[in-house]
């Protein structure tokens, strides 16, 4: 076979969930949805499990311990952006160490507890979609951004 193969991103997504409420921080400085919130997230590096990768974004960005068995893939999402297609996995974290703090004031101006049955309005958009269909128990796996694109 000549050429190469076609080649997806791929990206982990925190579910931290407790009383009702969901850790949210607010992007800065990324060139990437700066000004809206997203979950505790973060791309694969390479030559690492999907829950490998969730364990260490949980650390690197908010500073939560994290132990693999703790975590559940609870919906994939395959979406079409500007930057290419990515496979994306969203992880409910069943159990964590610590508070949450902002480990990378960088990218994140803002971290915190947000009520399930009223997200904020300024989130990314497949986000805040993903998380409603994972919050009303809906499926598995969804798509993003290719209606606009067929």
């Amino acid at each position: 076979m000549s050429g190469r193969w076609f080649g997806l991103h791929s990206a982990v997504y925190l579910l931290f969930i407790r009383d009702g409420r969901i850790l949210l921080l607010r992007r800065a400085n990324t060139g990437f949805e700066d000004g809206k919130f997203s979950l505790v997230a973060g791309k694969l590096d390479g030559g690492e499990e999907v829950r490998a990768a969730a364990v260490r974004e949980a650390y690197e960005e908010s500073g939560l311990l994290v132990k693999i068995e703790d975590l559940e893939v609870v919906q994939v999402i395959h979406r079409n952006s500007d930057s290419g297609e990515w496979v994306d996995f969203f992880l409910n974290v069943r159990a964590w160490e610590g508070e949450p703090c902002n480990r990378e004031p960088d990218k994140c101006s803002e971290l915190g507890w947000f009520p399930l049955d009223a997200l904020p309005s300024d989130m990314i958009g497949y986000v805040k979609q993903t998380v409603e269909k994972i919050v009303r128990g809906e499926g598995f796996y969804d798509s993003f951004g290719f209606e606009a694109r067929a």
